[in-house]
């Protein structure tokens, strides 16, 4: 594995001493005729800039009402598709193959002045598939977001996102992550009362931004992804930021964030149950989970350390492993990104992943280590095509752990 990713990244350098011309350009720099890095530091990873064009409704700040809407301009449509080879090895398997790893197609744009939308969906990819009948699609069909935003209700102050987003409470964005196939581990466990930290929620949330670098974020959501909600209760909650120093934290300025969540999950199904107008079941039994965390981003020409921590509780009825107290769960990761050489081309990486979990199931502990090297190819006209490598070595238990190494050489193009 280590001899694979020490070649991948020689073939990287031999690759920057002779850039070649892109010519595909997403949509907003499309309809803007900016470069990639005028949002990005390299994407996926927003700059500045490119936050605050987000936090502004997809508008260029000071330009609202002046710029053409999606009626006057080409379609704003924009896919990304990530293929390339994987490998994999660990005391149960050897394994390797060629994949197609994500595709995801976009829309999004003005409406009017300060009304946007943004629509993410993952169509179903069935070959090739997680076995070899095809039978397991290696994605399966999501609408991963589908909202409008309503901004500048009060001048930067207040602004309205409705329907399925990422909410605010994800301060550190798992879909901007340069890691494609490690996942932020704190994220993405799923804890006994089935509650999955990573996933986009269907609600609406309320947010701001001011000149001193403060920010806010509050909404009320189902709780439960992309599934119907089975109870009467909705989950609240709210993440407040604040950046020292000019920028917004991404690529300049440092920032601190603090977070927290509170959800209820039914925990009785009676079998006569009344299903609701929607079909969902009448769950009943809700019990409390809650989220609290924070992060810091730190900022040094060409560098960004990122450090989370979080927080997770969920009521004792939850807990499998231990009926008489409350599940109990600590996570986090510290990532390292280095960018720079031409113009930001190169991206180096490191991060190191934890979940903790309570006593009785010390079978969900995760520890997992993982680097990234990525180069962009192109004149930065049009900068979206990268070469991505990526090695992770994971365990999972305490006592007799599972342990896993994947290595992923892959293309990772937007257009």
């Amino acid at each position: 594995m280590k001899r694979m990713l020490v070649a991948f990244m020689v073939l990287a350098a031999l690759i920057s001493l002779s850039p070649q011309e892109g010519k595909a350009i997403p949509a907003f720099a499309r309809k803007y005729g900016f470069n990639c890095n005028m949002c990005h530091v390299s994407f996926t990873r927003l700059n500045d800039f490119g936050q605050r064009f987000r936090l502004n409704g997809y508008q260029v700040p000071g330009q609202q009402g002046l710029e053409k809407n999606v009626f006057e301009t080409p379609p704003p449509i924009a896919f990304r598709i990530t293929t390339g080879l994987q490998a994999a090895h660990s005391r149960d398997a050897n394994t390797s193959g060629f994949n197609i790893f994500g595709f995801d197609l976009l829309t999004a744009g003005v409406l009017h002045k300060d009304i946007s939308y943004l629509v993410i969906y993952t169509p179903r990819v069935d070959e090739p598939g997680g076995d070899y009948r095809g039978e397991t699609p290696s994605q399966t069909g999501a609408l991963e977001s589908a909202n409008l935003i309503f901004s500048n209700l009060l001048t930067d102050a207040l602004n309205l996102r409705i329907g399925k987003f990422e909410p605010a409470y994800h301060t550190v964005s798992s879909k901007r992550s340069y890691y494609i196939i490690q996942p932020y581990e704190v994220y993405a466990f799923k804890s006994p009362s089935g509650y999955i930290f990573e996933d986009n929620q269907m609600g609406f949330e309320v947010s701001g931004h001011f000149r001193n670098g403060f920010r806010y974020g509050a909404g009320v959501v189902n709780g439960n992804g992309a599934n119907p909600d089975n109870n009467k209760f909705k989950d609240l909650y709210l993440a407040l930021s604040q950046v020292i120093g000019r920028g917004e934290g991404q690529s300049a300025g440092q920032r601190i964030d603090v977070f927290g969540y509170q959800g209820w999950q039914p925990t009785i199904f009676p079998p006569d149950y009344q299903a609701a107008a929607g079909g969902e079941l009448e769950g009943h039994g809700n019990k409390k989970l809650m989220r609290l965390g924070g992060d810091i981003s730190l900022n040094i020409p060409s560098f960004n350390l990122t450090t989370l921590l979080m927080q997770g509780n969920d009521n004792r009825p939850f807990n499998f492993a231990d009926s008489t107290k409350d599940y109990k769960f600590t996570g986090g990761f510290v990532e390292l990104d280095y960018y720079g050489f031409m113009n930001n081309r190169l991206l180096i990486s490191g991060m190191y992943n934890w979940v903790e979990p309570p006593d009785g199931d010390e079978g969900s502990k995760i520890t997992a280590i993982s680097g990234v090297v990525r180069y962009y190819l192109g004149d930065w006209t049009a900068v979206n095509v990268a070469l991505h490598g990526e090695y992770t070595h994971r365990q999972e238990g305490k006592d007799d752990p599972f342990k896993e190494d994947i290595f992923t050489a892959l293309v990772d193009f937007d257009f």
